[in-house]
């Protein structure tokens, strides 16, 4: 189910997704399977501030996450900021990020929804917090 989306799933989404091939499938067999699929290292879980986890493929590799304040979608990025690690205080090590950007999806955009920012005092600057 996992390999055949780019964005991350919530078990909810994949519970609907299953239901189209396996009719009569629970959400609780959906949590179980995930639950053993983290263990056994073939998903990662997704965990976006003040959202239900997502799953994806563990396979992947490194990859950070846009998070749609209209539908609440989370897309994946390709890409990662060059010279990170360097932003740590000196004599501290980095282990791992994350970084999730914030704002309106393509398809949103398309049907007039965020047309305002929603933090309009950092709308010049491109900082939101």
């Amino acid at each position: 189910m996992l390999t055949q989306h780019l964005n991350p799933l919530t078990p909810v989404e994949i519970h609907q997704l299953a239901l189209k091939e396996v009719p009569g499938i629970g959400l609780a067999t959906v949590y179980r399977s995930l639950k053993s699929l983290a263990a056994e290292g073939h998903v990662v879980a997704v965990e976006i501030p003040g959202q239900a986890p997502r799953y994806e493929r563990a396979d992947k590799g490194h990859h950070h996450h846009f998070m749609c304040r209209e539908c609440k979608g989370v897309f994946e990025l390709e890409t990662c900021l060059d010279g990170i690690k360097g932003m740590a205080p000196n004599g501290f090590r980095v282990d791992d990020h994350e970084i999730i950007l914030y704002g309106v999806c393509e398809n949103c955009l398309s049907k007039g929804l965020g047309t305002t920012p929603s933090h309009p005092a950092h709308a010049a600057c491109g900082h939101t917090h």
